[in-house]
């Protein structure tokens, strides 16, 4: 007994002895927890003061970023000058052209060989001169009258240029000229600016001759094409080609590739040249009767035609192009097609955006010729 009881008091005193460090054993999770969380708080308050982030810079690199990611993975921009080489889908069965609004009619038959939003209203910038020119010569007037060019005559509405100083002057007839042939706005202006009622007559006569040629989807509001208010569509447009062919001097005004006018005081004579390539002497393979171009950014690149293509006449119209051939290219492309496939054309089902059509517009056509 002696020696179990020795050996529990020394048990005891054991326990005794190594309480305290126990103890402290049993707090020390609690305390190393507590200084972890401690610490934990601490370098959650440090983190943003160390990696603040800069508002400013970051507003101003935060574009570039983005910019650069977008270079990455979007596609490049395609340039206005682009569309010159458009090819689209066009094939010996199947012509595709990238003015917006166009129309392919044969002035014989009135059979309408091509349509693309034909009856889509649109800005026509210049193509509006030939209705100046119509009106002009409908009212007979003298066209060897001199005429000058007045402040009327300047444009403020788009700013565009002029090589005819307010104070020249010249013959009606240069006046028509100059319009038709190099699309000069001044020129178109003036010849209103001296009609008989003036400008505000002029306008009232340019829409009354576009009633009475059935162009119910046009309205003129001045004389050069300059506003974006003067519209009209595909359809109309071809009616005011084929009145215009009407007019022998329209068309060999029209179709003349250069025009020099001798202004006085100068020694050298004006040099002027049409503004459809096409009529040009080297373009030999096209045989035009009748040619207008076009534009401002609101109509886009426009080109109406009168010409004789697989031993045919046929009015075309081309409007709303974007880049700066586009529409001359338009032109070769369809003439290209008709000539392959004018004389084999049938009661095909239609293909894309062709249309073969017995559609016939002889009667207004007819009825409207001047």
């Amino acid at each position: 007994m002696g020696f179990f009881t020795r050996c529990f008091k020394l048990l005891l005193v054991s326990s005794l002895a190594f309480a305290p460090v126990e103890h402290a054993a049993a707090k020390s999770p609690v305390k190393k927890q507590h200084v972890s969380a401690s610490k934990q708080k601490k370098y959650i308050t440090r983190v943003p003061s160390q990696y603040r982030v800069n508002q400013e810079k970051t507003k101003a690199m935060r574009p570039t970023k983005l910019h650069a990611h977008a270079r990455k993975s979007a596609k490049p921009a395609i340039a206005a000058d682009m569309y010159d080489a458009y090819e689209g889908k066009s094939s010996v069965t199947n012509l595709a052209i990238a003015s917006t609004k166009a129309l392919v009619i044969n002035q014989n038959t009135h059979e309408i060989i091509y349509s693309k939003n034909l009856d889509t209203p649109t800005p026509i910038a210049s193509v509006t001169k030939l209705m100046t020119a119509m009106v002009v010569l409908d009212a007979k007037l003298d066209l060897r009258e001199q005429v000058s060019i007045t402040e009327m005559d300047v444009d403020y509405l788009k700013g565009t240029s002029s090589r005819l100083p307010v104070g020249t002057t010249m013959t009606r007839e240069d006046l028509l000229n100059l319009a038709l042939i190099a699309s000069e706005n001044r020129a178109a202006s003036a010849l209103a600016t001296h009609y008989p009622g003036g400008k505000q007559r002029f306008i009232q006569d340019m829409n009354s001759k576009a009633a009475s040629l059935g162009m119910m989807n046009t309205r003129f509001e001045d004389s050069t094409g300059l506003t974006s208010n003067n519209i009209s569509t595909a359809s109309d447009l071809a009616k005011m080609v084929h009145a215009a062919y009407q007019y022998p001097l329209i068309r060999q005004i029209t179709t003349t590739a250069d025009y020099d006018l001798q202004i006085a005081r100068r020694q050298q004579p004006m040099h002027f040249h049409n503004t459809n390539a096409l009529v040009r002497a080297e373009q030999s393979n096209w045989e035009i009767g009748l040619s207008k171009t076009g534009y401002i950014s609101e109509a886009g690149r426009c080109l109406v035609m009168q010409a004789t293509i697989a031993g045919e006449p046929f009015i075309m119209v081309l409007l709303d192009s974007v880049g700066k051939l586009t529409r001359i290219g338009d032109a070769r492309r369809i003439k290209k097609w008709m000539e392959h496939n004018y004389n084999t054309l049938s009661s095909l089902d239609q293909h894309g955006e062709i249309v073969l059509t017995g559609l016939s517009m002889s009667k207004s056509l007819n009825e409207n010729a001047n």
